[in-house]
């Protein structure tokens, strides 16, 4: 087994390695190579598929249940308030900077060296399988969930996104939805008492002021925001529709069919989704993971942000190192030390866990 110490400085090197190679979602096949020569190097067989890159412990056992260990290596486009070379791995004052240094890199070498760790380990109570997955900020077709169908059935698992590493125990789901509110076009001289416009009006109003029954007790409420609003092309004009966009985050209450059922009962429009597949996840305080977490002195609660948790069934918890806040910001940048710490942490958690099965 290779010193931790080792691992964690390893880890950063495959970081800045990573930071310097473009991996904008849907073009990470760069950094997939990266993350095949970490393997290669380290004597772990693995797959791929387009920018996935998957392994399994090696003394995986069918009979065994399987912990999924996932993070990302795609990023979004840096935004126009960088001051700093995005591909260029800066460390300064104790951070290393560049696109994609917190979301999700860190996180992404820090569970790489954990499973390295773990990999030769005979006698695990669990298998575990490490996804580094492709397009989790685009919410792609080719990311984890087009990963899951090669995958043994998932027990539970730990998605690496910023978090400070306390234990995000739930995630928020999306649902977005394209609403048509029709009406009569008509010229704007004349008198119409069936503009699309209008019509609309009440429809936001039960958008704003509806509340579903079910509050979570770590996600709050479900939380419904129209965010776009199009009608008409030219001023003399009634148009024929009014268009409407609705973010709703979902809460661990319900899942995405029954909100869009409620939607379509109380709403007077088209309504149409534009995914049904990113659901709320969950997992219990009682588990294993979140204790060996808690016994550790972390802190849970839950997450407000979508993450690749929403494309798995099993429980999940949200963990790893970095802030989210500084997510998808300028000049991005995660403190070196919370790589090491991530690292530790990890490996305390998951011996911990199996220690206690």
């Amino acid at each position: 087994m290779k010193n931790i110490e080792i691992l964690i400085q390893e880890a950063i090197a495959l970081l800045k390695s990573l930071i310097e190679t473009p991996s904008f979602s849907s073009e990470e096949d760069q950094t997939a190579l990266l993350i095949e020569n970490w393997f290669t190097q380290n004597t772990i067989p693995f797959e791929r598929e387009n920018n996935n890159i998957w392994a399994y412990n090696k003394y995986f056992d069918k009979s065994k249940p399987t912990l999924l260990l996932n993070s990302h290596h795609d990023t979004v486009k840096p935004n126009q308030g960088y001051t700093k070379d995005p591909f260029e791995a800066i460390a300064e004052d104790g951070k290393l900077f560049g696109l994609g240094s917190n979301d999700a890199g860190g996180c992404l070498v820090s569970l790489v060296a954990t499973f390295t760790h773990f990999y030769a380990v005979e006698n695990l109570p669990y298998n575990i399988v490490m996804v580094a997955s492709a397009e989790e900020e685009s919410s792609g077709k080719q990311g984890l969930n087009s990963v899951l169908k090669h995958l043994p059935e998932l027990d539970c698992a730990i998605i690496g996104e910023p978090t400070l590493m306390q234990l995000a125990v739930a995630e928020k789901g999306l649902l977005v939805l394209d609403i048509v509110v029709k009406g009569t076009a008509s010229h704007a001289a004349h008198n119409n008492p069936d503009n699309p416009i209008y019509n609309a009006m009440p429809v936001i109003d039960w958008f704003k002021t509806f509340e579903f029954e079910k509050i979570s007790e770590v996600l709050g409420p479900v939380k419904m925001t129209v965010t776009q609003v199009t009608a008409g092309k030219q001023h003399n004009v009634v148009p024929a529709e009014c268009h409407l966009v609705v973010d709703i985050r979902v809460n661990d209450c319900y899942n995405n069919i029954e909100i869009l059922e409620t939607v379509k009962a109380n709403v007077a429009a088209e309504v149409t989704p534009r995914s049904m597949h990113l659901n709320a996840s969950s997992i219990p305080v009682s588990h294993g993971l979140v204790q060996a977490g808690i016994a550790l002195g972390r802190t849970t609660y839950g997450s407000p942000t979508l993450s690749d948790q929403s494309v798995i069934s099993c429980q999940s918890l949200k963990l790893g190192p970095g802030e989210s806040l500084r997510s998808h910001s300028a000049n991005e940048f995660i403190f070196i030390n919370e790589i090491e710490e991530g690292i530790d942490l990890y490996i305390k958690i998951l011996t911990d866990f199996f220690k206690n099965i």
